[in-house]
């Protein structure tokens, strides 16, 4: 899956896009390189950032998908969005995913994906992206996240949800040691029996710990995502298609080998 951030504020700057241009160009390149997914979010959700009106996403979304749709039909489009106007708006554009930070909350975006029978993405995530950071104590953090999703999946099941993907959000209310020990656990959400999506591309987990910035930290999301393939990851949500995508290939001949 290859970001796409429509957003001035997003955490790593060479992720920002600013010009339709801009825009069809990354999707190119991604979509060349290797990309099952291309991702467009039109809210930066990194630790402290704001809302924004849902007319200001929809603005920036919208119109990016309906371009890309048009360009490369061929292309699968997610929404990174928790709003309900915002995806129910892309996906009419031609989005074909839907891809919600807000922890399942928002049962109209699980009836959305029902009614329109496209796979539905549910993250973990405590409070929003403005108070996440305090949220973070866990008695147990890996019983306590396959407790959530456990109940999400049962939850979607019962509303009709036929393709869930779960995203345990490295980074979402959780503490640098936190994000290394969930990445050490990670195999055990595979018991769910559900793809797991694992978003770890040039965080402050990988930043922090080399002591670098977010763009110097590629080398780092690479190791990052090779043990996540490890550990049971079946989707990686990257910045970087051409480099995830080798590590995959290589990671897939090690597996077969």
């Amino acid at each position: 899956m290859g970001i796409l951030n429509l957003t001035p504020d997003s955490f790593y700057a060479g992720s920002r896009i600013q010009a339709e241009d801009e825009l069809l160009r990354k999707a190119e390149h991604m979509l060349a390189a290797g990309a099952s997914i291309l991702d467009f979010g039109g809210l930066s959700s990194r630790p402290g950032s704001k809302e924004i009106p849902v007319t200001e996403e929809m603005d920036r979304i919208v119109p990016a998908v309906r371009l890309i749709t048009e360009r490369f039909p061929e292309s699968f489009i997610s929404v990174d969005s928790y709003r309900y106007e915002v995806a129910r708006a892309a996906v009419d554009a031609g989005a074909v995913i839907i891809n919600d930070i807000g922890a399942g909350d928002s049962e109209q975006l699980i009836r959305l994906a029902v009614q329109k029978n496209i796979p539905y993405i549910c993250m973990h995530m405590r409070g929003n992206p403005g108070n996440m950071q305090e949220l973070t104590h866990y008695d147990d953090l890996i019983t306590e996240l396959l407790d959530f999703f456990i109940e999400r999946k049962s939850h979607c099941t019962r509303l009709g949800l036929k393709d869930m993907i779960i995203d345990p959000g490295f980074g979402f209310a959780k503490t640098i040691a936190q994000n290394f020990l969930l990445l050490k656990h990670l195999k055990l959400l595979t018991i769910l029996e559900l793809p797991l999506m694992v978003g770890l591309s040039r965080k402050a987990t990988v930043y922090k710990t080399l002591g670098v910035q977010p763009e110097e930290a590629m080398n780092g999301s690479t190791v990052m995502h090779t043990l996540a393939l490890t550990q049971g990851a079946s989707l990686l949500r990257v910045h970087d298609v051409k480099e995830a995508m080798e590590t995959i290939r290589l990671w897939k001949s090690y597996a077969g080998a």
